[in-house]
């Protein structure tokens, strides 16, 4: 075994060690809310079960399902989530860290392996996550940016070429795109041969260009739908546009992804999603909503922009884990730049 592996292996057990009889320090929820209901608690390190690994959680990332899972709305997500209160009682789905352990049936990592993706409560010093939801940590990038990419840059990925099909030359629109999935939207639409325009607020023209941008519009200023200018793809990630007007920016037989919206109704959320797919066989352009998932084969295509260097994760705020309400009520109001980290 090789001297470094040797050393993470031996810091792995040391730590499996200390912790089989211990706790750890986590963000937990005793039922749904504001962010007051979020609270930093010590409680025993998640067990692991076969084809699962323990990961030493080095930084989290903060995405917009955490808000909806702490809030429990839509309600129709606490059928998933829990009726009263979330099954899951630690927040957070981004990890990036340490693996100190290994479940049985496990091939694809070891202890000592730095890797990235989607745990099961990583608001924590410990997550477990089944490896297939995992991936090697993408080389040259730090704890923080790789813990911020896995579902904004998984979902940005799949938008475009998943549900939206996207070809090299085409002309896409990026709405809310300086946001979390927007800002990835924005690179890996770039880096995938499209003509880029994002759609942002005043303050947040200047990065929205930095990340690759060909054209910016100010919603304050412009509307994206005056018929200035017709896209093959739209990215509708935020500000609920009504159907009509995306049809009107899109080209006769574009096709619009509609990936978020956070005033789509408290019952399923999803009400402009579920009239696009009713609208859409009616019509020669093509309305479509995003189903997501959670794959270390999207990590991996990921892993291969971000290596090249033709993606960065953009980091706009970090917090600690003991200032993790204070990173969400940011999220909430908007006021969030590219993706929020959280280190733990």
């Amino acid at each position: 075994m090789e001297p470094g592996r040797q050393h993470a292996a031996a810091d792995g057990a040391a730590t499996l060690a200390a912790t089989a009889a211990g706790t750890m320090r986590a963000i937990v929820q005793d039922g749904y809310g504001s962010a007051d209901v979020l609270r930093l608690a010590r409680i025993a390190p998640p067990e692991i079960a076969g084809g699962e690994v323990l990961v030493r959680v080095h930084a989290a990332g903060l995405d917009r399902g955490t808000w909806h899972v702490m809030t429990g709305r839509p309600y129709l997500l606490r059928l998933v989530a829990g009726v009263r209160a979330p099954r899951q009682p630690v927040a957070g789905l981004d990890v990036a860290g340490t693996v100190v352990a290994v479940g049985p049936g496990v091939t694809r990592f070891r202890v000592g392996d730095e890797v990235f993706g989607f745990g099961r409560g990583t608001f924590a010093e410990y997550t477990a996550a089944r490896e297939d939801k995992l991936a090697r940590m993408p080389a040259g990038l730090t704890f923080e940016q790789a813990a911020v990419v896995p579902v904004s840059a998984v979902t940005a990925l799949n938008a475009l070429t998943v549900a939206g099909h996207v070809r090299a030359g085409q002309k896409v629109l990026v709405t809310g795109a300086s946001g979390g999935v927007g800002s990835y939207a924005v690179q890996l639409a770039r880096a995938l041969g499209a003509e880029v325009t994002g759609v942002c607020s005043t303050a947040k023209t200047g990065l929205v260009r930095s990340l690759g941008a060909a054209h910016v519009i100010d919603y304050a200023q412009d509307d994206f739908a005056d018929g200035a200018r017709r896209y093959d793809l739209i990215v509708d990630i935020a500000g609920n546009p009504a159907l009509s007007r995306l049809r009107r920016a899109l080209t006769p037989t574009g096709t619009a992804v509609l990936t978020g919206g956070e005033d789509g109704g408290n019952v399923t959320g999803m009400g402009r999603q579920f009239r696009a797919l009713a609208l859409s066989p009616f019509l020669h352009q093509r309305l479509t909503m995003l189903i997501p998932r959670q794959r270390a084969s999207d990590l991996e295509r990921v892993t291969e922009f971000l290596e090249a260097g033709t993606v960065t994760p953009s980091i706009g705020a970090t917090y600690p884990l003991d200032q993790v309400r204070e990173a969400i009520r940011q999220l909430a109001t908007g006021q969030a730049r590219g993706k929020v980290a959280i280190t733990i």
